[in-house]
């Protein structure tokens, strides 16, 4: 009999789920058991890699979310806030831990997470990529290091596909920004402008978002100072550093005590 912890991937026919099933299906660490998707997609009945172009997994590709949680013990999701927030919920239900990639969230669907985390561990990132977490850290000591007369912008670019801006890496390296300044990012951020804005505003932290084509994800933080700029620069060029990620998350959760952590937390950095 297989020893391994069994886990579900949901989400499993976007473009994040189809890499974690791959790696996920290759893994020592886990036994796959259950790809979830909503209910009426197109791909569900299907083996979940053949319905993605790939080999066969020997999993077929579902939407019953409470048989699956109940033979799991861990969940990987990259799915929607909404989707999420109900995946949470019964992750908790079952004990298992639920590693959340999804991003977009608002204020109510956190606090629906964390209530969740009072019954099992739950790690929520908006970014699972070893580089992007060292980025924050790097981006909270320059914050603290340089004073306000440095302007800090944080430019990030997408593929068309994308749903949500900023992207929860933006958003990530902002917060990173912010506590390096002793501020909450809601109190400074500004996340657009258009038309007659009127000089920038001292202490302000502000977003751009470019999307188009297939671009996985560059993130710049740029901290421009009078005669001088510096940039901090993440490119990821493969979906897998995040799956890679996500993977090691869940192993990390297994056995630990329920609440809810960050991949700075599981990468100890």
């Amino acid at each position: 009999m297989d020893a391994r912890p069994g886990l579900v991937v949901t989400g499993a026919a976007g473009r994040m789920g189809q890499m974690v099933l791959q790696l996920a299906a290759a893994s020592p660490a886990f036994r796959l058991v259950a790809a979830l998707e909503r209910p009426g997609h197109a791909w569900l009945g299907r083996d979940a890699g053949e319905a993605a172009g790939g080999p066969a997994l020997g999993v077929v590709l579902g939407d019953d979310a409470v048989a699956a949680f109940a033979a799991a013990q861990a969940v990987i999701d990259f799915t929607g806030p909404e989707a999420s927030v109900g995946y949470a919920g019964l992750a908790a239900q079952a004990r298992a831990v639920h590693v959340i990639g999804t991003t977009g969230f608002e204020a109510r669907h956190l606090a629906a997470i964390a209530a969740a985390a009072r019954h099992a561990v739950i790690v929520r990132s908006g970014n699972m990529s070893l580089g992007v977490n060292l980025l924050a850290g790097l981006v909270e000591r320059v914050a603290a290091a340089l004073g306000d007369e440095f302007d800090i912008e944080i430019l990030e670019a997408h593929h068309r596909a994308k749903v949500d801006a900023p992207s929860g890496t933006a958003l990530l390296l902002g917060e990173a920004a912010a506590r390096g300044r002793g501020l909450a990012l809601a109190e400074v951020a500004d996340r657009g402008r258009d038309g007659i804005t009127g000089p920038r505003g001292a202490g302000r932290i502000g977003f751009a978002s470019l999307r188009g084509g297939d671009i996985v994800g560059e993130h710049d933080v740029l901290f421009a100072g009078p005669g001088e700029r510096v940039v901090l620069r993440h490119v990821a060029t493969d979906r897998a550093v995040f799956a890679r990620g996500a993977l090691h998350a869940a192993a990390w959760g297994l056995g630990r005590s329920p609440g809810e952590y960050s991949m700075a937390q599981v990468l100890g950095i």
